[in-house]
This record gives C-alpha cells, sequence and structure tokens, in this order.
C-alpha cells in the first residue's frame, strides 16, 4: 500500500468514526426533542435540540423515516437490554414472567412520547416495533423452553406461548398508554401477570400430564 492510500485510508476512517458519533448525537438529541414535543416532533425540533442546523441533521439523515429507524434501533436497544436483565435478575419462572413485564411497562411509562413515536410510525420499509417485539418474545420463549425442559416436557411449544404472552402484554400495553382510565402501572402488571401466568402454568401442567 502506498503511503497516499494510506494516509487517505487513514482519513476516510476517521470521517467514518466521525459520522458514527454524529449520528449517534442526533439520534439522542431527536429523543430529547420528542420527550419536549411529542410524537409529532419535526426536523427543526430535532436541530434545535442539538444546536445545529435542520441542514447539517439531513447531512446525517436524509429524511425523517432515517431518523425514525434510528430512534428505533436505539429504543430497542435500551428496552431488549433491560428486559433480559430483569429476567436474568428474577428465579423462577413466575417471577420472570412478572419481572419483564414490569420492566416494559416501566420503560414506556417513563417514556411515553417516544413509545407514542416508535409505534405509529411513518413510512417505513419494516415494523420495527414488531422486530422489538418479536426478539422479546424469544427471549420469553427461552424461559418457558427451559421450564419445560427440566420437567422434562418437549420445549416445542415454547415459542408460540412465549410470542402470545409477548403480543398479549404489547396490546394491552398500547391500550393503556391511550387510555388508562385510573389504572396504575403496578395495576396493570399485576393484571397482566396473573392472565399470563394462569395460562402458562396451565398448559405446562397439562403438557407434563402428557408426558408422565
Amino acid at each position: 500500500m502506498s503511503f497516499v492510500q494510506e494516509v487517505r485510508d487513514r482519513r476516510a476512517s476517521r470521517w467514518d468514526a466521525h459520522r458514527r458519533t454524529r449520528r449517534v448525537e442526533l439520534t439522542d438529541a431527536a429523543i430529547a426533542a420528542i420527550r419536549e414535543h411529542g410524537a409529532g416532533v419535526g426536523m427543526d425540533d430535532v436541530a434545535a435540540a442539538a444546536r445545529t442546523s435542520k441542514t447539517a441533521v439531513y447531512r446525517h439523515f436524509a429524511d425523517r423515516t432515517q431518523l425514525y429507524v434510528a430512534v428505533c434501533h436505539r429504543v430497542a436497544q435500551v428496552l431488549l437490554g433491560q428486559v433480559r436483565a430483569a429476567i436474568d435478575g428474577a428465579s423462577g419462572p413466575r417471577a420472570k414472567t412478572a419481572a419483564a413485564i414490569a420492566t416494559y411497562l416501566r420503560l414506556i411509562e417513563q417514556d411515553p412520547q417516544v413509545y407514542r413515536f416508535v409505534v405509529h410510525r411513518p413510512l417505513a420499509d419494516a415494523d420495527l416495533v414488531a422486530d422489538l417485539v418479536s426478539l422479546i418474545g424469544d427471549e420469553v420463549a427461552d424461559v418457558i423452553a427451559e421450564q419445560l425442559r427440566l420437567t422434562g416436557a418437549d420445549p416445542a411449544p415454547a415459542v408460540p406461548w412465549g410470542h402470545g404472552v409477548v403480543g398479549m402484554v404489547r396490546s394491552a400495553a398500547d391500550n393503556w398508554i391511550a387510555r388508562p382510565a385510573g389504572m396504575t402501572r403496578d395495576q396493570l402488571a399485576d393484571h397482566l401477570t396473573a392472565l399470563a401466568w394462569a395460562g402458562l402454568s396451565g398448559v405446562v401442567a397439562r403438557t407434563e400430564e402428557e408426558t408422565s
């Protein structure tokens, strides 16, 4: 490799690192703007939060959809990480179910505008919320599969059961964030845990009977 080419490569590498850093900073600014102005935030609001111009924002995000995708990835990273930590920190399948549900509800209650921004998505190539819920469903399915294996039962049903539970929680949470009707987060978490565990414990018990 020539000296000139090496210098060019170093400059390109530094510029790539700068762009990645700047995109992170602008994503942080977008989240701050969403919290302040709501889910209908505009690019002008994002630029103001980042203390830059809208032209500078468009240098890193071609349009609102690209910015939406970046925000979604950040939300997914935080939510999935905290749900995983909650599951790992709980002891026993019911406690793990309760911890995952409580963590999900706590995060959307703490950041309702960001949650609304993510859920009420603009035109995009994929439903990133569905992708996130699918990842959480996989986590819950792993917990259920582990419990089934411990009892000597077939772990195959864990996948539909795990995703079914997470789909139920998401639907109930979406309704609650839009129409709380005086119900607290803890009350909703208790209700959903009771429903989810009644269903899971019942089908797990039946599966154990069928294999005994």
